[in-house]
């Protein structure tokens, strides 16, 4: 087995852990086979907006299967889209969207019509479809199966069967963790959930649902779909084995039907029993789960027990993840609506760059990704990795999660040839609003040593840069430049001001590039108090950063109304130079 030299690497390791434990269950089975397939799995429930939350069930598993087929092994990663599961709420915010959608709670996610105006068959197909967009731009590589098409053609028809017939043990080791005894009391109580745990199952669905108890017939795992209204609120009343006759009555529209569960296919497991039995069925070796899957009394833990005890299974490896937050919002629930999925992402920043948000953190590391002004220093610290990864001065960690972001087993990801600044891209876009013969020229004075010939040069980083300007950035922030000169405050300058402007004004064709405007303008106050404009910080007394500010501020005032805006050398280059000079008063 090929072992991973780089011991702080996180995909390295499960990788290393995934490979062990699929030889052992290998060896276990004692078969001539060639080597199997390694499975890792992930599963999305298309109940809303699939958000950046969410992505982290993916991203996962993929950088792990990824680093598995870097090493030459077969892996396969499924997606369970878990399109038949039950309607729980209206998501809030959501287009094309209103109250009325209230009436299909209880339905399969797959008979709930798609918000108003899609072009999909339902409400799963609609969100499913955004999702499956992304991670093709984001270079995962997946088989995905939809639960309502298993379900319904039969396909876990033995499985259903088999929970039937040992719901008894499987209610026996549901009832382990449902109460506990109160050494106080004497008597039964509901076990605590933290309040994270809360919050998580709110968001996930999937953990909050019912095990199948509470029936006054006894306890069943499997739930039908009415065959009247279609919704779950159902209850089994009587089971015979032998038969497999199952009867059930609909507590939502008072529908009753007795069927042959060998012959039905209207229903499914409950989720601690749905989850394990896919486990078993599809021998998965490696699959991650929130924290509300994995605290004491979740659906991993419970389903540890019934994969081994009641479908002769192995509970794959499971490391917790954490959450994953937006700068400036709170905790991610798709149930909430106006949340940020992964399409929203891809619209302000290149796909490595999203890629490596998950990659460089561990699993149970929880992180932000910026949708404001921090972008810019994201995109800031992932161009200083990229020049280290080239000199070779990354640790080894950065320069694998820095390769796991820019390239798949599959090949390298779309790429910005030349990729300028993210901050000087948006404070650009910001001013020009999009003029591409504008924007050209700017950025082509950046750098007069080596013209830009093309915006293709810079794209896809330039057009993520416009689109973080125009949806991300509130009006009022954006940046205008005056039409006319202040007259007002250019006639109330003292001496001291109108000699920086005019020192200004005096260098700026000879500086005219962005490493020459910005020694410009930090040099100005330089030369105004006696030094000379290249000293050095350390040469320089700490009143010449006042004397900077108030510049800059000057500056900003007389160009743009404000007393900040976009870095002023990139500003001056936008605005030009010959109307710098009248707004400056020349």
């Amino acid at each position: 087995m090929a072992q991973s030299t780089d011991t702080t690497d996180w995909v390295s390791r499960y990788a290393d852990e995934v490979i062990a434990e699929s030889e052992r269950r290998a060896a276990g089975a004692k078969s001539d086979a060639a080597a199997p397939v390694i499975v890792v799995a992930s599963g999305l429930s298309p109940s809303g907006p699939i958000h950046l939350g969410n992505l982290r069930e993916v991203m996962t598993p993929h950088l792990v299967a990824d680093e598995i087929r870097r090493r030459g092994h077969q892996v396969r990663h499924l997606i369970s889209w878990d399109d038949y599961d039950r309607y729980r709420k209206v998501p809030a915010g959501v287009p094309g969207v209103d109250e009325t959608w209230a009436e299909h709670i209880g339905k399969p996610l797959t008979s709930v019509p798609a918000p108003a105006g899609s072009a999909h068959p339902n409400w799963a197909e609609h969100f499913k479809s955004a999702m499956v967009a992304s991670l093709r731009e984001l270079g995962v590589e997946f088989d995905g199966i939809s639960q309502t098409e298993q379900y319904t053609s039969g396909t876990y028809r033995e499985q259903v069967l088999h929970a039937m017939r040992h719901r008894a043990d499987i209610d026996a080791i549901l009832d382990q963790y449902r109460t506990k005894k109160d050494p106080a009391k004497g008597k039964k109580q509901q076990k605590p959930v933290d309040e994270a745990e809360l919050e998580a199952a709110e968001g996930s669905g999937a953990a909050s649902e019912d095990d199948g108890s509470g029936g006054s017939a006894g306890y069943f795992p499997y739930k039908p779909y009415c065959g009247q209204c279609e919704k779950d609120l159902t209850t089994v009343t009587s089971y015979d084995d032998e038969s497999t006759e199952l009867a059930y009555v609909c507590t939502a529209c008072g529908f009753g039907e007795t069927v042959l569960l060998s012959e039905f296919n209207r229903g499914k497991l409950v989720w601690k029993v749905d989850w394990p039995m896919r486990w078993a069925y599809e021998g998965v070796v490696f699959e991650p789960s929130g924290v509300d899957h994995s605290s004491p009394g979740s659906s991993f833990v419970v389903g540890g027990q019934i994969v081994r005890q009641i479908f002769d299974g192995v509970q794959p490896i499971g490391p917790m993840y954490a959450f994953v937050g937006i700068s400036g919002m709170a905790k991610m629930s798709s149930s909430r609506g106006g949340v940020p999925t992964p399409a929203d992402a891809l619209k302000i920043m290149e796909a490595p760059l999203l890629r490596w948000l998950y990659a460089r953190r561990k699993p149970n590391q929880s992180f932000k990704i910026a949708f404001d002004q921090e972008i810019q220093r994201l995109y800031d610290e992932w161009d200083k990795l990229e020049a280290k990864v080239a000199d070779g001065s990354a640790l080894p960690a950065d320069a694998a999660a820095h390769s796991r972001a820019v390239r798949t087993a599959a090949g390298e990801l779309p790429s910005t040839p030349r990729p300028l600044p993210y901050r000087t891209l948006a404070s650009v876009a910001d001013i020009t609003a999009g003029a591409e013969d504008q924007t050209l020229r700017i950025l082509g004075d950046l750098d007069p040593s080596a013209p830009l010939a093309s915006l293709d040069e810079v794209r896809p980083r330039l057009d993520r840069a416009e689109n973080w300007i125009t949806t991300q950035v509130p009006a009022e922030a954006r940046t205008i430049v005056r039409a006319e000169p202040d007259a007002e405050l250019l006639s109330s300058l003292d001496d001291e001001g109108r000699e920086s402007l005019r020192l200004l004004l005096d260098g700026l064709d000879s500086h005219w590039s962005l490493d020459g405007l910005t020694h410009l303008v930090y040099g100005v106050p330089k030369v105004r108090a006696g030094f000379s404009a290249d000293a050095t910080a350390k040469e320089l007394p700490p009143e010449i950063k006042v004397a900077q500010r108030s510049f800059f501020a000057l500056l900003y005032r007389l160009l743009v109304t404000r007393e900040t805006g976009p870095r002023l050398p990139t500003l001056l280059l936008a605005v030009g130079a010959e109307r710098v000079r009248k707004l400056l008063g020349a």
